[in-house]
């Protein structure tokens, strides 16, 4: 099995040309979901349906992605942010966006990923699904900022 990694560079193109504005990406410490930390987590499988990658969020990136793509002002994606959960239009947006982004691993020479589900930020986190985000090796870990809406943390894990 060829599970491709993304550069941070792919990652930015896409999600530049998705939300139509600015993406900014730096480094950062791996990102891990908790009882205290709200996270959105998308599955990726193959074509076998098994799990091969996920892309984990924290509630700031998924708010302010999912608001962004939908157009929606930033007070939109503030006010999911105090409320510690994405709203049900927010969790439909944030999913194109992670839909989209499985273009990302689908690269000549590696196996075929598609998005398989979303676990939106807000009700508690599968726990096996919250324990695959902690694997560490072949991850990317980054602070996403978009432009005019905010920053916040995303992780590419290959499981």
């Amino acid at each position: 099995m060829v599970i491709h990694l993304p550069q941070p560079k792919q990652l930015r193109d896409l999600l530049a040309d998705l939300l139509g504005r600015e993406v900014t990406l730096s480094p950062a410490a791996p990102f891990a979901p908790g009882p205290d930390t709200p996270a959105s987590v998308a599955v990726y499988v193959d074509d076998s349906l098994r799990i091969s990658a996920l892309i984990a969020c924290d509630l700031t990136f998924s708010a302010h992605a999912g608001a962004a793509i939908g157009l929606v002002p930033v007070g939109g994606a503030e006010a999911a942010i105090e409320d510690g959960k994405l709203t049900d239009t927010l969790a439909e947006n944030l999913y194109e966006v992670l839909n989209i982004a499985a273009s990302v691993f689908n690269v000549p020479g590696a196996d075929h990923l598609k998005l398989h589900a979303l676990h939106p930020a807000g009700p508690p986190l599968d726990p096996m699904v919250r324990i695959q985000t902690l694997t560490l090796g072949r991850r990317e870990d980054l602070t996403v900022d978009i432009n005019g809406y905010g920053s916040g943390a995303l992780s590419v894990v290959l499981v």
